[in-house]
């Protein structure tokens, strides 16, 4: 009987840690506008855009980003968003180094604010707020599958996100990895995204500033 009791209350405390977390947890809801005067490392395709929305929207049970791209250069950074379509790809990332760094012929779709594969390479990216993964099948273009991710850090003050997406480039398999960690900073004002990419064309870490709208 003690051993029964002792088991339920260690369900209890783990049960109630997870509630408290979840109550806690920060809304990262809103309208974010790129300043990239205050970002640090940027991606060339990043930083040669005229503007970067992200629209966020967040429940109890998921986080869903939508990104916005005006002007610019070739898609294919690390944002858990979208922008414009890259060339024949279907939302997957076109490789770093493929015809030239931030070169290129315009996306598909072609025109200024158009959607499509910018950052992480869908249109839209929800994540799971239990922690749980969503798998998203892709069809056409490269084909493969992206693994998204979501955890709560700091007690709820941060959350991680990952994106893990594996495509198919002439034939040869590859996988692009992103990471994420979100804070809100300035009173809810800002938001700050340290970001982290991998993939077979190597790594990059930078800070994107996101300003309230």
């Amino acid at each position: 009987m003690k051993r029964l009791l002792t088991g339920c209350a260690a369900v209890f405390m783990f049960l109630a840690g997870a509630f408290i977390v979840s109550a806690a947890s920060t809304n990262f809801s809103g309208t974010w506008v790129l300043d990239k005067s205050r970002s640090q490392g940027l991606a060339p395709q990043i930083e040669n855009v005229e503007s970067y929305t992200m629209i966020v929207t967040q429940d109890q049970q998921q986080l869903t980003v939508e990104t916005k791209v005006t002007g610019g250069g070739r898609p294919g950074g690390g944002a858990p968003g979208a922008g414009r379509r890259p060339e024949g790809a279907n939302g997957e990332p076109r490789p770093e180094g493929a015809g030239g760094q931030g070169g290129g012929r315009r996306p598909e779709g072609g025109g200024r604010g158009g959607r499509g594969g910018f950052g992480m390479g869908m249109p839209t990216a929800t994540y799971k707020l239990d922690g749980t993964e969503n798998k998203i099948e892709s069809t056409g273009g490269r084909g493969g599958a992206a693994i998204l991710k979501a955890q709560w850090k700091d007690g709820g003050k941060a959350l991680e996100l990952s994106n893990s997406r594996t495509f198919n480039v002439q034939g040869n398999e590859m996988t692009r990895t992103t990471k994420e960690r979100w804070e809100l900073v300035d009173g809810g004002k800002t938001l700050k995204v340290k970001r982290s990419s991998e993939s077979q064309q190597g790594s990059q870490e930078s800070t994107l500033i996101f300003t309230r709208q």
